[in-house]
């Protein structure tokens, strides 16, 4: 069994669009901006033989607001840019009660059934809590990223972390 680092995409890859001090998925190629820190946290991750899989909530092509290509083309850029394994994507909203939808732990699973991962010698990061709760209940160690927004807090984390490259450094030591 391997172990993995799972990730969610805005706020912990590439820059959240802040509007009003909560976060938003960039609409654009222009807005996709990856962190700084990113490219080294994620290298330093794959020598370490973490498996690197990104598990996004974009309800916004659901809400109609971007189009599923364009979703796509962003985390196909993300994939030749980084050194990912895999990138999963819920497309659904709330309303559809899909068990991929952080804070559902099924997209967690579902790569771990195609990649052989042990989830509790696996990590969640993310930003919000809904990537905590997804962690949690796929049975992950967890690392919040916390940027102060203005809206819910995740409860229970393992770590509070202010970048991926910090949760990098922690997970490696």
């Amino acid at each position: 069994m391997r172990r993995a680092v799972f990730l969610d995409r805005d706020g912990v890859i590439n820059r959240s669009i802040r509007h009003e001090e909560k976060p938003y998925s960039p609409s654009s190629h222009e807005e996709l901006v990856i962190l700084p820190g990113v490219l080294e946290a994620l290298t330093d991750l794959a020598a370490g033989d973490y498996c690197l899989i990104v598990v996004t909530n974009q309800p916004d092509v659901a809400r109609g607001k971007i189009s599923q290509s364009l979703v796509d083309s962003m985390n196909d850029r993300l994939r030749f840019e980084l050194p990912l394994n895999a990138i999963y994507t819920c497309f659904h909203d709330d309303m559809d009660q899909c068990e991929c939808r952080k804070p559902c732990p099924g997209l967690l699973i579902k790569a771990a059934d195609k990649f052989e991962i042990d989830l509790t010698a696996s990590y969640m990061i993310g930003d919000r809590w809904r990537d905590i709760e997804a962690g949690r209940r796929a049975g992950c160690k967890t690392f919040f990223v916390d940027y102060g927004y203005a809206e819910k807090q995740p409860e229970n984390y393992d770590f509070c972390v202010g970048s991926l490259l910090e949760a990098a450094r922690i997970i490696l030591q």
